[in-house]
């Protein structure tokens, strides 16, 4: 992101985001960020292993 090249702006958002959720609020949010993504890279990595023609077909689709 080119407004977070100093290290003074990364300090200054830190602030501003410790101030706006509250120190207690914010290792319960990066923990559930985290799972987040976790869940989202493995369900990425899933649709990658898939192989594209075992996906069902619609059939109803076909006919109209």
């Amino acid at each position: 992101m080119p407004f977070l090249r100093e290290p003074s702006h990364i300090l200054l958002l830190l602030i501003v985001v410790t101030v706006l959720f509250g120190a207690k609020r914010l290792p319960d949010s990066a923990r559930s960020l985290g799972r987040s993504m976790r869940i989202f890279k493995s369900e990425m990595k899933e649709m990658k292993n898939d192989e594209p023609g075992s996906m069902p077909k619609n059939d109803d689709a076909a006919e109209k």
